[in-house]
């Protein structure tokens, strides 16, 4: 069971403010302080520094932090497990939309066939959503698309996928689509803030000095479905993982629009926290979901 005084700990590293992780837990702040000291004479450093009035996290609290997360996830993995009276394996992760909407089918119709009493839940979210979740404890491992602090998980690739922009085939371009500048007085059709797909291409622009407002109309959707849609009617351009459109560019429903500055790639990745006890199991249901071999996987620590 985890420590009351690390509870706290988390509690001021999500508020960064001792008044608010108190009204969280529903103690007073001189708890606080009292459970932040203790916690910093035990393990014989500073855990928080304020620059001005502003709190931080010092180098050991980021350690202590990421330690706790793992410990926090892996104790609500374990009480489930002890709940469960059933002999079938259960499987809690998450999934970002465009590996949910595209991948997911195929991966799970083919590890049911192969485990037919699996007990299987899968949340489809954004990847920030996930990391979350991924921190509370809520699922156990999660397949995602977006960006993720190295540092804080434990992860294996499971594919490079292609991204790239498309329209219908009869979008009527204002300027010749060549280079994303010219796209800049298209409507832009993107996901929401958090998800993975939407940062690959504001990380691309941010490179290039570039934002997502220099597009002169957006309309965001958090539906992959909705999106592809509105671009197969002509309301706008997009940017998506080829994967998740493969079979529009196959029938003709949309094209890849030909630019000759965006060559992009990213990779889907199976992700869990840092350091938990369950790693193990966690890399076995990674070559379950995959097709890989042991001797083709690469694990990142």
């Amino acid at each position: 069971m985890l420590d009351f005084r690390m509870e706290t700990f988390l509690a001021v590293c999500q508020y960064m403010n001792f008044t608010k992780a108190s009204e969280k837990l529903n103690i007073t702040q001189p708890a606080v302080s009292q459970h932040i000291r203790f916690l910093e004479k035990h393990y014989n450093t500073k855990l928080f520094l304020y620059e001005g009035k502003k709190l931080r996290l010092t180098g050991a609290g980021e350690i202590l932090r990421n330690a706790s997360l793992t410990m926090v996830h892996d104790e609500l993995a374990m009480q489930n497990a002890m709940l469960r009276t059933e002999e079938s394996e259960a499987i809690r992760f998450g999934a970002t939309r465009t590996i949910g909407d595209v991948l997911m089918g195929g991966i799970l119709a083919r590890y049911l066939r192969q485990y037919p009493d699996a007990d299987i839940h899968m949340i489809v979210e954004n990847t920030q959503e996930l990391l979350k979740r991924l921190d509370e404890g809520t699922v156990d491992f999660a397949l995602v698309e977006g960006f993720f602090k190295k540092n804080e998980y434990d992860f294996q690739k499971y594919s490079d996928e292609n991204y790239i922009a498309v329209s219908s085939p009869d979008y009527p371009f204002r300027n010749t689509p060549d280079k994303v500048e010219n796209l800049f007085q298209e409507r832009l059709l993107v996901r929401e803030e958090g998800s993975g797909t939407r940062e690959v291409l504001e990380r691309w622009l941010e490179a290039q000095n570039r934002d997502i407002h220099d597009f002169v109309r957006i309309v965001e959707a958090g539906s992959l479905h909705a999106i592809k849609e509105l671009t197969k009617a002509g309301c706008g351009i997009t940017f998506l993982y080829e994967a998740a459109v493969r079979k529009e560019l196959k029938e003709g429903s949309l094209i890849q629009i030909p630019l000759k500055d965006f060559r992009v790639s990213h990779e889907f990745t199976f992700i869990w926290r840092r350091g938990s006890i369950y790693a193990d199991r966690y890399r076995e249901l990674f070559l379950r979901f995959s097709k890989q071999e042991p001797d083709d996987i690469c694990t990142h620590y």
